[in-house]
């Protein structure tokens, strides 16, 4: 334990002797020393898995139960953490929140309400089968040990800034929302990977959904972040927040996103190492 240090002049500080002694802690050379250490991995076996709100939970049973059947089988093959997106009603709350003149915070605060609803419903629906909700912060030391035990963890992906949410860049709307809490999550727990379950193959030049002419558009399949930020698209299948994340992540090197509405079955290929979506990966 370092030994307390007095200042000497008058009134002088108290400090504990530690390499950051005395530091402002915003020094760019302090900084820069501490990016080359070796970051601890609270949970390097888990998987963290978000699932679409709008792109899955919003269509229902038919889309829905057959991503929860491979979600099962999967669990027996590997440890996972489910997250859960807002979708179409996150989308209302904010709607009406921006014609209400809400600020951000309070933005996100709504929206975080409506991915808790879903994973109110997925920890229902998977309970016999040992689905559980946990919220924001609870018990994430135990994710491995929950798995262990045959259990599926299971919480909603806004991450808790609420009142403490960045101001956007541009617009209103949280900046940070299910995707991004899904890869905070994972990059904080050290996760073995990292997986979108989306309604899209992957990444393409636009939004298929709105695009006149679906055959025009270039898919990637693999793409560095730098690569994909350069691009500057007008629309990502991912949050843009994710990109500065995992351009400065210490575990996450990668995160895949996929089309579980239409092959449930590339869950488990994907936790199994393949690659059947896009992969966006951090630059060497």
């Amino acid at each position: 334990m370092g030994k307390l240090i007095k200042e000497q002049e008058e009134g002088g500080r108290l400090h504990i002797e530690s390499p950051l002694m005395g530091e402002s802690l915003v020094s760019r050379a302090l900084l820069a020393s501490q990016g080359q250490r070796e970051v601890f991995r609270m949970h390097p076996d888990v998987n963290v898995l978000k699932i679409g709100g709008q792109s899955i939970m919003d269509r229902g049973a038919k889309a829905l139960l057959p991503i929860l059947d491979e979600l099962l089988k999967a669990k027996e093959q590997h440890k996972i953490i489910l997250m859960t997106g807002g979708g179409t009603r996150a989308r209302h709350i904010y709607n009406i929140g921006l014609e209400l003149g809400m600020p951000t915070g309070v933005l996100s605060k709504l929206g975080d309400k409506v991915a808790s609803q879903n994973a109110e419903i997925l920890s229902v629906l998977l309970a016999k089968h040992g689905g559980v909700r946990i919220g924001h912060g609870d018990h994430l030391e135990q994710l491995t040990m929950f798995c262990q035990l045959g259990y599926l963890p299971i919480t909603p992906g806004i991450p808790p800034y609420g009142f403490f949410e960045h101001p956007a860049e541009e617009g209103m709307i949280p900046p940070h929302r299910t995707d991004s809490g899904a890869f905070l999550l994972a990059e904080n727990i050290g996760a073995k990977s990292l997986i979108y379950l989306k309604d899209e193959k992957g990444l393409y030049s636009d939004d298929p959904k709105k695009a006149k002419d679906h055959e025009k558009l270039e898919f990637y399949g693999r793409i560095s972040v730098s690569e994909l930020a350069a691009l500057n698209l007008d629309d990502l299948i991912v949050e843009r927040p994710v990109l500065r994340f995992l351009k400065h992540s210490k575990c996450i090197k990668q995160f895949q996103v996929i089309d579980a509405l239409r092959h449930p079955e590339h869950i488990l290929a994907a936790l199994n190492g393949e690659h059947v979506g896009t992969i966006v990966y951090k630059d060497e």
